[in-house]
């Protein structure tokens, strides 16, 4: 390279360097004394052949008048390109504690149309610094393998230190003479305008808290104006009043919380996503009704009678409640429907899902055409769908395709009454709490019974269940438990 009588000598080698790839163009550059411009320089550097630069020596301050030699780390051009940084997610946040996809996920919207190229920083990286590089795109799809090992220049190593420069001149040091300093005294002085915070160490707020000193009233000597220690102990000065003695701290200990972190299964997963899209997707509301079991525990007992003999299995009451729930979702069929956003979608089948507890999580077995099934035929099925899921041995055709579902935890863990949260894309769910016995006032004066009274909560789903359908669904429940002959014919 050349410019009039001052020439600039380039050479290019090919070495391996800290940071570059083994064969990457090096230049070393020297330039004259009278050089105009750095601009011109780096501008003449680039012209060699559409190389991005990245200067060893950055300091350059007195070597343009010396003929020092430059090393310049050359790069191949890389096509259009963004690097995308890390974003603030709030006003004070400094870095991400983890950047993830699945959790608590952030959307943020590209405002250029390209191709994502390359991630840096992928799922689960932790410690990431606002303005950090973690993705980049390009423009053109062709491009995307040019960026394979690519590094941003904020990741690369940091440049070495420039030399220093030379030694000043050593100077004459006069003695001056030292006079005692002149004693702070903290005067009062108005709160602070900006919103009246006050800004002090918290040893002096303490020291300022045991003293019943407002910090309003003392002005502060340390760094912007802040409250010190030394301020508080000037003021308690300038009034006269002694420091006494502060109470001693609280040296009890705490045992440190002892607790096991325990890894969600898949079930638990799959559980969590579904309710938490039901109680944000699905408006939910709630009727309550008593039912009154005495009939119905006596059929139970005369059935199972019969079962006994013929070697049968018992019938449960949960089995003579889906045995209702079904007949009453074929009698009131808007409930037996799910919510589209084109259209209610209204089952002919008749399938119950049965809440079951397991060591490994909640499962929903189904009960297909539980309204034409007897009640043997019924309780067979729910001890047997009930034993696969605490083996965990359930096919997805054992749990998929129910319309309605029936929790029960009344009988087993004697829950009086409950709430439950629909299962999608369903529209109901019946809670079924425990029995339990209750004076019942007669036509006279002094006349009662005692009769059974039994507690369940239809949870629906308003856009597909009104108020009026969902109280004549439960009427219809009633009435089957109530008068459980009638599920017999």
């Amino acid at each position: 390279m050349h410019k009039g009588n001052n020439s600039w000598t380039t050479s290019r080698m090919n070495a391996p360097i800290t940071g570059m790839g083994l064969g990457s163009p090096v230049f070393i550059c020297m330039f004259p004394v009278n050089s105009k411009t750095w601009s011109e320089v780096f501008q003449q550097i680039q012209d060699v052949g559409r190389f991005y630069f990245r200067p060893a020596i950055l300091n350059i301050f007195g070597l343009r008048h010396m003929n020092v030699p430059l090393i310049f780390y050359f790069f191949p051009a890389l096509p259009p390109h963004q690097e995308i940084g890390m974003p603030s997610l709030s006003p004070t946040m400094m870095e991400a504690w983890k950047y993830c996809k699945d959790k608590a996920t952030v959307e943020m919207e590209c405002m250029e149309e390209g191709y994502l190229a390359k991630i840096l920083r992928g799922d689960g990286s932790s410690g990431i610094k606002v303005g950090e590089v973690i993705a980049i795109t390009v423009e053109d799809e062709d491009d995307l393998a040019k960026f394979k090992d690519y590094t941003p220049t904020s990741d690369a190593a940091p440049a070495p230190k420039a030399p220093s420069a030379s030694t000043p001149p050593k100077k004459d040091v006069v003695e001056v003479p030292v006079t005692p300093p002149t004693p702070k005294v903290s005067k009062p002085s108005a709160p602070s305008s900006a919103g009246d915070r006050i800004f002090a160490s918290p040893l002096a707020r303490k020291l300022a808290e045991d003293h019943n000193v407002s910090l309003s009233n003392i002005k502060g000597t340390g760094p912007d104006g802040r409250i010190v220690k030394a301020d508080i102990e000037d003021y308690l000065a300038t009034r006269g009043k002694e420091v006494s003695q502060a109470p001693k701290a609280d040296t009890t200990t705490f045992a440190a919380i002892d607790y096991k972190d325990i890894p969600h299964s898949q079930i638990r997963k799959v559980t969590a996503s579904r309710l938490l899209q039901s109680k944000q997707t699905i408006p939910h509301y709630y009727l309550t009704v008593d039912t009154c079991v005495d009939k119905l525990m006596e059929l139970r007992t005369q059935l199972n009678s019969l079962q006994e003999a013929s070697g049968g299995k018992r019938i449960s009451v949960n089995d003579l409640v889906i045995k209702a729930a079904a007949l009453a979702l074929r009698k009131v069929p808007q409930c037996n429907s799910s919510w589209t956003n084109d259209y209610i979608r209204q089952y002919h089948n008749v399938n119950i899902n049965v809440a079951v507890q397991t060591d490994n999580g909640l499962y929903v077995p189904v009960i297909r055409d539980a309204d034409k099934k007897g009640l043997s035929k019924i309780s067979d099925e729910v001890k047997n769908i009930a034993q696969k899921a605490k083996d965990n041995n359930l096919k997805p055709e054992d749990y998929e395709g129910g319309t309605f579902t029936v929790s029960n935890l009344g009988g087993p863990f004697g829950i009086k009454q409950f709430c439950a949260i629909i299962n999608p894309p369903q529209a109901g769910i019946l809670a079924v709490g425990s029995a339990e016995k209750r004076v019942v006032p007669g036509t006279g004066s002094d006349q009662y019974k005692f009769a059974s009274f039994m507690p369940v909560t239809l949870s629906c789903d308003h856009r597909v269940i009104d108020g009026a359908i969902g109280a004549e669904w439960l009427k219809a429940f009633k009435g089957y438990i109530e008068n459980p002959e009638s599920m017999l014919l």
